[in-house]
């Protein structure tokens, strides 16, 4: 307790990081006041049955990652993921168009045209969303709900709705520029911890109510909570580190190299993105045979929309492992690191610089990405196997699966650089052994925020 207080008060003793920290809470205050206010001409009172239908499912991953902003029919239900949905776009381009290619290469101006093509997506992908979320909200919430059934109730919305989307991508980038941590990620988080306190209270309510096991039964579940959260650090830290020989070179009248470094190559160097990908697939089926109506079908749309049966998580999980390597095939390119490598100087001991290195590398992360896939597949199917001991639906979301990694990633990342701040000034660190390592100390990082 007594460290405790000392870093808090070192923290508030540098003023460059007091400000950093005291602008990020300012906006992501914002940002939560904002999933409040819901859209002009539709009645908040009638939002249950939203409610109800964002639960679970496709729709409740949207409602978890917009902090409930998509059930409260707010002007930033959408969110931050058409912008997250675009990024993963201009990321692929960047893998098959030579345009984007060169763009990438070209450093600090590329990555400004990029960012500037990921806005104008974000703002199309924005657009053709807003429709589709109007539509389901005049749906489920009927005709008395919505106060104006014209044209300009939809061209208005649409419009706020496209805002909203920007304005949170704004406020994530002032998060980044004039804050402390990655602002996208840092509002997501903030929309997954938004969730956590009914989510305790509705498992404290079950087991001392319905469920039974009373008190003995909920402190255990947060002790395997805290259990699967250490685990789930394990997984996002782990890196296999790659020895390499810097060859001695002579730079004026200095010699510089002959220091051996080392490539932290990621056991998960896919994040989150293809336990996205997986639910996103697993709602097609579900959605076709919906809009088809074929009756020999239903037992399809049954299995597949039953959470925690068996088909549901074995398919989950083989489609998590694909993805894996699917992801970390285009993200981590070992012909790429080779050249770099062999421009810099650097060689890795016993292996031939260019090809030779690339195919070492390839093949190291073939073996690394197997056990990775395998640890994430499991970790996304936990809540399924929490609701089947009886840990109620938003309770078990935390127990694995695209929100806790989320969360252990980008606290990590944000302790990273609060504690980088503190030992820059002769400090103390955050822990008294070692040092707090963030996904950003690994080689090739992919974030679903950044």
């Amino acid at each position: 307790m007594k460290n405790l207080i000392n870093t808090i008060k070192n923290i508030y003793k540098v003023e460059e990081l007091r400000t950093k920290i005291g602008n990020t809470l300012l906006f992501l205050l914002i940002y939560r006041l904002g999933s409040f206010v819901v859209l002009p001409g539709v009645d908040p009172t009638a939002l249950n049955v939203l409610k109800q239908q964002t639960s679970e499912g496709i729709l409740g991953l949207l409602n978890m990652f917009s902090g409930g902003a998509f059930s409260n029919a707010s002007i930033f239900a959408l969110g931050i993921m058409p912008y997250i949905s675009a990024s993963i776009v201009i990321q692929l381009l960047t893998i098959a168009v030579p345009y984007f290619q060169k763009m990438q290469k070209e450093g600090e101006s590329g990555r400004k045209k990029m960012n500037q093509f990921t806005r104008y997506l974000t703002v199309i992908i924005t657009a053709f969303q807003a429709p589709g979320y109007l539509a389901n909200l005049n749906s489920q919430l009927g005709v008395n709900a919505i106060s104006d059934h014209t044209a300009f109730f939809w061209i208005s919305s649409t419009i706020i709705l496209v805002a909203g989307t920007m304005f949170i991508m704004w406020l994530g980038e002032r998060i980044t520029d004039r804050g402390i941590g990655n602002g996208i990620s840092l509002i997501i988080m903030v929309g997954i911890i938004a969730n956590l306190p009914a989510a305790i209270l509705a498992e404290f309510g079950s087991r001392v109510e319905q469920q039974g096991g009373g008190m003995v039964m909920f402190l255990l579940e947060l002790v395997i909570l805290l259990f699967i959260v250490i685990m789930s650090i394990m997984l996002v830290q782990g890196v296999r580190r790659i020895p390499v020989q810097v060859a001695k070179r002579i730079q004026g009248n200095k010699q510089v190299g002959g220091a051996r470094q080392y490539i932290p190559l990621r056991v998960n160097a896919a994040g989150v993105m293809p336990i996205i990908f997986a639910q996103a697939i697993m709602f097609i089926p579900i959605t076709i045979v919906g809009y088809a109506g074929i009756e020999s079908l239903q037992g399809v749309m049954a299995t597949f929309s039953n959470v925690t049966g068996f088909w549901y998580n074995f398919s989950f999980a083989v489609m998590i492992i694909l993805f894996t390597y699917f992801y970390t095939a285009i993200t981590v390119n070992p012909k790429n690191m080779a050249e770099e490598m062999k421009r810099s100087g650097g060689f890795v001991p016993g292996i031939q610089p260019g090809r030779q290195t690339a195919e070492f590398i390839d093949s190291i992360m073939s073996r690394i990405t197997l056990p990775g896939a395998v640890f994430l597949a499991v970790v996304a199917i936990l809540p399924a196997l929490a609701m089947m001991i009886g840990v109620t639906n938003k309770f078990a979301q935390f127990y694995g699966g695209t929100s806790l990694l989320i969360l252990v990633g980008v606290v990590l990342d944000t302790l990273q650089q609060i504690e980088s701040h503190l030992l820059m000034r002769q400090y103390d660190g955050l822990m008294k052994s070692g040092r707090i390592k963030g996904r950003a100390n690994a080689a090739s990082p992919v974030s679903m925020a950044s």
